[in-house]
């Protein structure tokens, strides 16, 4: 257990002053009693850091009760309406830089209660990125997203498949590092029901961030310099056909508009999908045996890039907040940091995630020396790292998201025109930024 000292000024009678200073204390600390609700977000790739859990309690004597876990999309929908009830009774939070803007004022600055130190162990960019108004409101966990191409080795070793792709398109069977390539492959190699050539998340944040991406990678934004949506565009229409023409060639599954992070880890997992573009968080579990068909046969490169020569690069980072309503937010703190801690992100680290305190970025690449997937996950990452880009700056990301991604689902399915449904979806999101007062 790590026992760093806070090395500040001791006391209530500090913060009292105005000071500012957290307690001294020993970290993890001593909470006996205390009971921490918390709403976390759910999934396969998390529950190894949970069960990290029962440690902090032991150490500090006080409980977690996790009121709450699910995806980011429905703790989103549930802490909005938390705000709207005035009903925030909860002390700690899942939070992601995506959805961060939204709730102003309801997380406490992590700042005041945790060792300065401790807080500059982290990558200097994801605590800029954590930090809204001048509050520090969610300290970063080991999950700095962006995406790579996952894919299974075995079709690109395959002499008749790399015959019939070479009669076929005049291409070497290599894999693609374009767009334009992905899609014929996922073309070439799909054999519905059974087999697919590749997958995306159809619906919320999910599909429109990966519009928004490809999009960039197309040569186009979303919104301009004026905050006004522009996604509209040519090479939004070109972004969105990528989807499109995917869907009714039927080289993707037909539930893909349905689906969400989860359904696309366990769908490349189950060995039915080529080619998937995902998160480093999934990179352990897709070459477990336990979890995972294609284990062994996982090979991973930097994402494809567009027409414009760009490559595709939304991302973020998860992390945890202390809500200013908690009535113990030094116990919250404490579990925040624990959970974010060297050895939290060692262990989050060594299933594939990307960490974000310095010192684990080191200790990662020293653990795969000897491990080549491991070598091959980091070197694909970190490129793809590179090209990184966060979403839209503004409050209203998440609001513009759910009214945009019915009008790409529209699309994708058929019902409209790629033109008709970006129009119809600006439309909605320029009067989104009219009535937050942005435009």
């Amino acid at each position: 257990m790590n026992g760093l000292r806070s090395g500040v000024c001791a006391g209530a009678l500090l913060l009292a002053l105005g000071t500012g200073a957290a307690f001294a204390q020993d970290l993890p600390g001593k909470f006996e009693g205390v009971t921490i609700d918390a709403k976390l977000i759910g999934g396969q790739q998390y529950e190894a850091l949970y069960a990290r859990i029962p440690e902090w309690e032991a150490a500090t004597g006080a409980k977690v009760n996790v009121i709450s876990k699910k995806n980011h999309f429905d703790l989103d929908k549930e802490i909005k309406s938390d705000i709207a009830s005035n009903s925030i009774t909860w002390c700690v939070a899942s939070n992601h830089s995506s959805f961060a803007p939204q709730y102003p004022g309801i997380y406490t600055d992590l700042n005041a209660l945790l060792p300065k130190a401790e807080v500059e162990a982290f990558v200097p960019a994801n605590v800029a990125a954590s930090t809204l108004g001048g509050k520090l409101v969610m300290l970063p966990r080991a999950q700095f997203d962006v995406s790579a191409l996952y894919y299974q080795k075995s079709l690109y070793a395959d002499e008749a498949k790399k015959a019939a792709y070479k009669e076929k398109t005049g291409n070497d069977l290599v894999p693609p590092d374009t767009w334009e390539e992905l899609a014929r492959q996922a073309e070439f190699f799909a054999s519905p029901p059974d087999f697919y050539g590749t997958q995306f998340a159809g619906k919320e944040e999910a599909i429109n961030g990966r519009f928004y991406e490809m999009l960039v990678a197309e040569g186009g934004e979303y919104l301009d310099a004026d905050g006004k949506p522009a996604f509209n565009s040519e090479a939004g229409v070109r972004a969105l056909d990528w989807f499109v023409n995917l869907y009714k060639a039927k080289a993707v599954p037909a539930g893909t508009t349905n689906y969400l992070w989860d359904d696309l880890g366990q769908g490349f997992a189950s060995g039915t999908v080529a080619l998937n573009l995902d998160w480093p968080g999934w990179a352990g579990f897709f070459n477990d045996p336990a979890s995972s068909k294609v284990a062994g046969n996982v090979g991973v490169k930097v994402q494809p890039m567009g027409s414009s020569g760009k490559r595709t690069g939304w991302s973020g980072h998860h992390g945890f907040s202390v809500t200013e309503a908690c009535a113990d937010k030094e116990a919250a703190a404490s579990l925040v940091w624990f959970l974010t801690n060297e050895d939290s992100q060692k262990l989050e680290a060594a299933a594939g995630p990307l960490p974000t305190r310095t010192a684990v970025w080191a200790w990662d690449i020293e653990q795969a020396k000897d491990d080549p997937y491991k070598a091959e996950v980091l070197t694909a990452f970190q490129e793809a790292a590179a090209n990184a880009f966060a979403v839209p700056q503004t409050a209203s990301w998440i609001e513009i998201s759910n009214a945009v991604y019915p009008e790409l689902q529209a699309a994708i399915l058929g019902d409209k025109t790629s033109k008709q449904a970006l129009d119809d979806a600006a439309a909605k999101a320029t009067q989104i930024l009219e009535d937050a007062g942005e435009l």
